[in-house]
């Protein structure tokens, strides 16, 4: 019996650096490009669970996504309904849980007589008619398709095998009322992904707090913070009386402060090499076993380098506890760090 395809997705610019990570995990594997932004991987006797273990334990970067080929489209679809059709043959062999989450999405500006929108929808339906619940995430089973230009990929796998509960690991988060900035979207992605245990009681210290984008969803996560930034803080967080704004610079900050705080968060904008150096410091002021969460900026044609020399400091005071490019960050990386006990 042939072995079924495995599917990764990352960031299209760093698309070869997830390329890169896997085929350091398994020399051997076959790995090529099959959209902007998805991949392919066939490693002899890897399963897709083994697969998404390596990932995490390493841990992997760039891979944002995965999932298991359970059936295709011979070709560019022609019509909806022969897409439905040819879905329902492939997942009615399957032994489908009562409820499935329904992934639809597209690798790519991919020419098709329908959105994917009307794609997921016509397959709810039939799904539906059929007698399986359809939620479109927090469902233990995951039934995927992904949208290429040689065709439609269907897909079967748990969701702890996916990475993610989103499509393709694209976080479609809304404006919220109140919105600071822009950069919100990268701590609240991190929050909703609950496979990390983040505390949401306690005192929590933004470096670099302005204007206080993070500053907002600390606090709305149930935090006390103490915002750290000589710049000033917008008026709508400032008034805030569990926001305490330090105006001074995170290295004064880190070498005078006698808080012992459960998290630190560092989304400053300078070189990674330098921000691991402020989480060093960070780390004799960080409560035993508390946490930090910080970006790491990165260029395309360096990234793994970047990182790694960057996580080779941290690991002095560290363990690292996850990296990831999550889909809010752009030409960066997550890094969530516990300050052992």
């Amino acid at each position: 019996m042939s072995q079924s395809r495995l599917f990764f997705s990352a960031d299209e610019i760093y698309l070869h650096s997830a390329i890169d990570e896997l085929r350091e995990l398994y020399p051997d594997a076959a790995l090529r490009p099959v959209g902007p932004d998805l991949g392919t991987i066939a490693a002899e006797g890897v399963s897709i669970a083994e697969l998404a273990t390596a990932c995490r334990e390493r841990p992997v970067v760039f891979v944002r996504h995965l999932f298991r080929e359970v059936g295709s489209t011979p070709a560019a679809p022609t019509s909806l309904e022969d897409v439905i059709a040819i879905a329902l043959g492939t997942w009615s062999a399957l032994p489908l849980a009562p409820t499935v989450a329904l992934q639809v999405w597209a690798s790519g500006d991919v020419d098709a007589p329908f959105r994917t929108d009307e794609l997921w929808h016509a397959l709810a339906d039939a799904l539906t008619e059929r007698g399986t619940d359809v939620a479109r995430s927090g469902r233990e089973q995951i039934l995927t398709a992904c949208v290429t230009t040689s065709g439609i990929i269907f897909g079967l796998n748990s969701l702890g095998s996916a990475l993610t509960d989103w499509p393709g690991g694209r976080v479609r988060l809304a404006k919220p009322k109140g919105q600071i900035s822009r950069s919100e979207f990268k701590l609240e992605e991190l929050f909703r992904m609950g496979e990390l245990e983040l505390p949401s009681t306690g005192i929590a210290v933004d470096l670099g707090a302005s204007p206080g984008g993070w500053t907002r969803i600390l606090r709305q996560r149930g935090l006390r913070v103490w915002a750290v930034d000589p710049a000033e803080l917008d008026p709508r967080i400032a008034r805030d009386p569990d926001v305490h704004h330090i105006r001074t610079t995170a290295g004064d900050f880190l070498s005078t402060t006698t808080l012992k705080p459960d998290l630190i968060a560092n989304d400053m904008r300078m070189a990674a090499e330098l921000s691991a150096s402020v989480m060093l410091s960070a780390s004799r002021v960080l409560k035993p076993g508390g946490l930090g969460v910080q970006t790491l900026k990165i260029a395309p044609n360096q990234a793994m380098r970047t990182v790694q020399t960057a996580l080779r400091m941290l690991r002095q005071e560290y363990e690292i506890v996850f990296v990831r490019q999550l889909h809010h960050n752009r030409n960066e990386v997550t890094v969530v760090l516990r300050r052992p006990t």
